[in-house]
């Protein structure tokens, strides 16, 4: 995979601080796109092919990872903390993190779990650990030694990565693949694809906000006012854990979405994608996930835009680490270029017919 991942997963960014990301996006977007534009919560997309009279296409990831923020100061000078993303308490126990100053400086704290000693003959009945019951310890000894640190309220908490490759090399293990790997595709369509190659005008970026409640898509949709809207974002498999045949496994290809609680997939893309994907041996999956993408807020846009999500299969998202496969990675790239260099006027005008 291209250095721009490792670059990307290693970035901070939970929802509202996105920043870092966004300037890494425009850095390496502005050397291949015609223009650069942002809505007005920051998310980022660069045009290609600008002024055609083809349909408008939007391609995103989000630079949003799960993480938390600084609500709190305990005397002890353990930190107070709420999430910014749906996460669970018992994923996160016992883990380390990063608190992020204004100035990118880290703060490394691990969030404070009982050892087994200390409950030894307590009768302690078992209850749900909220994440907001964490505290995390970053070895201040009060709350002043904590302010002197640099601990301020409202400060952006995120994982520490410790990014590795399998011992095979053909899996990556990192914080932040939901969904950075979007990014990177997006950027990668940048760099590769030509005003010459399409018959579109190609809008290519990554939203902000996803994590809690698709908020930048809906704010990109309406300026963007896209015809068609495709999310390349990582998506949960359940391999791990037993599973079904449409609960996603890694190594097996891209992950058509054909439904989620708050988009069920046109059935013109639909057949396009699977009849696109099968004429050209791109490996995929049928998807079924209780979680969303961008693609739910911004098939509402307007009086209707054409979405699908092209998942990428990871396991563990919504954690300190999850885990994607290379070879996952090359059937999504594909699929996305495939569809971006076909779409024109009489394809999405058949593809509405499908509905």
């Amino acid at each position: 995979m291209d250095k721009l991942y490792r670059d990307l997963v290693d970035l901070p960014g939970a929802p509202s601080f996105e920043k870092p990301v966004r300037d890494y996006m425009r850095k390496n977007l502005e050397p291949y796109v015609e223009e650069i534009i942002e809505d007005k919560l920051g998310s980022i997309f660069g045009i290609i092919n600008k002024g055609s009279k083809g349909p408008k296409v939007m391609l995103a990831g989000h630079m949003d990872e799960v993480g938390a923020i600084v609500t709190g100061i305990e005397k002890s000078g353990l930190i107070k903390i709420t999430n910014l993303g749906g996460v669970k308490g018992e994923v996160f126990l016992s883990q380390h993190f990063d608190l992020i100053t204004d100035d990118l400086e880290k703060i490394p704290g691990v969030t404070a779990s009982k050892p087994p000693h200390l409950r030894r003959g307590k009768d302690e009945k078992p209850k749900p650990l909220l994440f907001s019951d964490l505290l995390i310890d970053i070895g201040a000894d009060s709350k002043e030694h904590a302010i002197e640190l640099g601990v301020k309220i409202a400060m952006q908490v995120i994982p520490r990565n410790d990014f590795t490759v399998s011992k095979d090399g053909k899996k990556f293990f990192s914080k932040a693949w939901d969904n950075r790997f979007g990014c990177g595709i997006s950027l990668e369509v940048a760099r590769d694809i030509k005003a010459s190659d399409i018959d579109c005008e190609l809008y290519v970026g990554a939203t902000v906000q996803e994590e809690v409640g698709l908020r930048g898509a809906g704010t990109a949709a309406n300026l963007i006012k896209p015809d068609v809207f495709l999310a390349v974002d990582c998506s949960p498999c359940q391999d791990s854990f037993g599973g079904d045949e449409v609960g996603g496994s890694i190594g097996k290809g891209f992950l058509l979405r054909f439904y989620d609680p708050s988009a069920i997939m046109h059935q013109g893309m639909k057949k396009f994608i699977r009849e696109t994907a099968e004429a050209n041996g791109i490996k995929f999956q049928y998807y079924k996930s209780m979680g969303g993408t961008d693609a739910a807020k911004i098939q509402l846009a307007g009086d209707g835009v054409l979405v699908a999500t092209i998942g990428m299969p990871a396991r563990y998202i919504h954690s300190t680490t999850s885990m994607i496969s290379s070879d996952d990675y090359l059937e999504v790239k594909k699929m996305v270029y495939t569809i971006i260099k076909m779409i024109n006027n009489s394809l999405v005008k058949e593809i509405k017919s499908n509905v």
